[in-house]
């Protein structure tokens, strides 16, 4: 006999809500979820940081760091700056950082949040848990 896992849907937020604050971090049923709305999309993650299991989606949402470079050929740093566009959440324990729409830490792929499924239905933004 094997347990059956009750998956069910679940309202957490309004798209107006969340695209105005950009994250909120809710709990269902003694499970933290962290949501945001980037870049015209949604994704929702567990707020547990595979790192040392600190409240990640508590953490800021930042410009992923880069290296410029500058000179002919490019050959020379041009010290640290921002990507334009890709943004990192960032767990507020110990730094470790986390592609907001990917979940992936920028320098090893191996390492991620655990996604939550979600979606956009009507006006409303729904988790199955």
């Amino acid at each position: 006999m094997s347990a059956r896992v009750v998956r069910r849907d679940v309202v957490v937020a309004r798209l107006d809500d969340l695209r105005e604050r950009e994250r909120i971090v809710v709990d269902v049923e003694g499970t933290e979820l962290g949501v945001y709305f980037y870049a015209d999309e949604v994704r929702a993650w567990y707020n547990v940081c595979p790192h040392q299991g600190g409240p990640v989606c508590q953490g800021k949402m930042m410009p992923r760091t880069v290296q410029l470079v500058r000179g002919e050929g490019g050959l020379k740093s041009g010290g640290p700056g921002f990507h334009p566009t890709d943004r990192n959440i960032v767990c507020p324990w110990h730094g470790f950082e986390f592609d907001v729409l990917t979940g992936k830490h920028p320098a090893d792929h191996s390492v991620g949040l655990r996604p939550v499924p979600v979606r956009v239905d009507g006006d409303d933004i729904v988790v199955t848990i």
